[in-house]
C-alpha cells in the first residue's frame, strides 16, 4: 500500500479524485505545511506538497509527470491584503498552512516591490491580522470564500481601503510565467509506473468532475458552487508541463537567491511507462 498525504483544500480535489476508493493507496488529508511534514519524516510515501518543500527533503524527491496545482493569471485564492501601497509595507500577517504561499509573497514582495516586510506567523483572520501589521497573506479556502475588501471597509473602522494583490497573477504579469503550487512528489522508491499512472488518471477524472466536487462540498449552497466551479475551471490549472517546468524552476531560483531554499537545478521524474524513476 502506498501512503499517499493529499491536501485539504478545493484546488487539490481533483487531483485525488476516486484514490481514497482503492485499496492500493491510503490517502490522509492535511493542510499543506502537514503534507510536507510527514513526507519529510517518511510518515508518508509521496504527497501533493507545496512545491518549495520539493528541495526541503532529507533526500532527493522524485516527480510524478502531469498533475500539479498551477495558474496562469489570477488564482484568486494566494493573496496579500494591505492597507498600504505595497512598497510601504513594512510588516505582513502570514498564513503559514502552505510554505509555497509564504516563499511567494516574499520573492514577489522583494523582486517587484523592492521590500522585505517583517513576518508574523497568524491565523487567517484578516481582520485581526491587519490590526496587527500592515498586510496580510490568506491562502486557500480562507482566501477564495473571503469577502471582497470594499464590503469590509466598515469593520477596519478608520483604515484606509484594502487592496487585494493576487500572487497568481502578480508573478504572471512580472515573469511571463505560469506558477507551480504543489504536485506529486515522493521518495525515489515509493511509486511503481502504474501507480504514476493512476495519480495521472486521478487528476483527468477529477477534471471531468468538477460540478461533482462542488456540490459533494456545497450541496445547499448554490452560490458557492457555482464560485467553485468557475475557480477550478478558470483559474486553477492542473498540468505540469514544460511552461510550468520553467515557471517552477524561475521560482525555485527566486527562492534560492533569497536563501528560503537551496536548488541546485536538478528535477528528477517517476516514469509511469517503463522504471521507477529518472
Amino acid at each position: 500500500m502506498v501512503r499517499l498525504g493529499a491536501v485539504t483544500y478545493l484546488n487539490a480535489r481533483p487531483l485525488v479524485y476516486g484514490l481514497d476508493r482503492e485499496t492500493r493507496f491510503d490517502v490522509r488529508y492535511d493542510i499543506p505545511s502537514e503534507c510536507a511534514r510527514l513526507l519529510h519524516a517518511r510518515d508518508t510515501d509521496c504527497g501533493l506538497v507545496p512545491s518549495i518543500e520539493f528541495l526541503r527533503g532529507p533526500a532527493p524527491y522524485v516527480i510524478v509527470p502531469g498533475p500539479a496545482v498551477t495558474s496562469s493569471g489570477p488564482v484568486a485564492s494566494v493573496a496579500i491584503y494591505t492597507t498600504r501601497e505595497a512598497r510601504d509595507i513594512r510588516s505582513i500577517a502570514m498564513d503559514s498552512s502552505s510554505r509555497t504561499s509564504v516563499a511567494l509573497a516574499t520573492v514577489l514582495l522583494r523582486r517587484v516591490f523592492g521590500v522585505a516586510p517583517e513576518a508574523v506567523s497568524m491565523a487567517p483572520n484578516l481582520d485581526a491580522m491587519l490590526q496587527c501589521a500592515d498586510a496580510a497573506l490568506i491562502i486557500g479556502d480562507n482566501a477564495l470564500f473571503l469577502e471582497q475588501p470594499s464590503r469590509r471597509q466598515a469593520a477596519v473602522g478608520s483604515r484606509q481601503a484594502i487592496q487585494k494583490i493576487d500572487l497568481g497573477e502578480l508573478w504572471t504579469v512580472h515573469t511571463g510565467l505560469p506558477f507551480v503550487y504543489a504536485f506529486w512528489t515522493g521518495w525515489a522508491d515509493a511509486l511503481t509506473p502504474e501507480d504514476a499512472e493512476r495519480l495521472q488518471q486521478a487528476r483527468d477524472e477529477g477534471v471531468r468532475h468538477v460540478d461533482e466536487i462542488a456540490v459533494a462540498h456545497f450541496a445547499r449552497d448554490a452560490g458557492r458552487q457555482n464560485v467553485v466551479r468557475a475557480y477550478l475551471r478558470d483559474n486553477i490549472q492542473y498540468s505540469l508541463g514544460a511552461v510550468q517546468l520553467e515557471g517552477l524552476q524561475a521560482f525555485f531560483r527566486y527562492a534560492s537567491e533569497l536563501g528560503l531554499a537551496s536548488y541546485d537545478g536538478t528535477l528528477r521524474f517517476y516514469d509511469a511507462v517503463h522504471h521507477s524513476a529518472r
